[in-house]
């Protein structure tokens, strides 16, 4: 069974060490010493806290789509047709090509909160 230490569970939950500390020091998340005395989190108690968690903006928003990043707009680069606008959703960076007018009918400037929303057939995985 995979176990993350205290940094690594924070890094793939985007929060601090101290918050994922915190969160077994109160009992939400299950925590053990591996071997060598560091404090673990078995990976399926993690993915499921994270699950619990997990905000589901899109209940009831009549779309199909199931991923959602909510992040802020870093930066938008934009000529006469096309934009890049770059978000920044926790520790991922997101960016979407679309149209010029597109983002000025969406009012989008740097420092906006917005959501991405990725609807793919293909998603491709890497494990470690």
């Amino acid at each position: 069974m995979s176990q993350y230490r205290i940094s690594e569970a924070a890094e793939l939950l985007g929060v601090s060490p101290d918050t994922v500390r915190r969160q077994v020091d109160a009992g939400s998340l299950p925590g053990a010493r591996d071997e060598a005395g560091r404090l673990v989190v078995p990976g399926e108690a993690l993915a499921r806290w994270a699950q619990e968690r997990a905000e589901s903006p899109h209940v009831g928003s009549g779309s199909s789509a199931r991923n959602r990043f909510t992040g802020l707009v870093t930066a938008i680069t934009a000529d006469a047709v096309m934009a890049q606008v770059d978000l920044q959703c926790g520790p991922y960076r997101v960016v979407s090509l679309m149209s010029a007018e597109a983002v000025r009918d969406l009012g989008l400037e740097v420092g906006d909160r917005a959501s991405a929303v990725v609807k793919a057939t293909t998603v491709i995985v890497d494990a470690r």
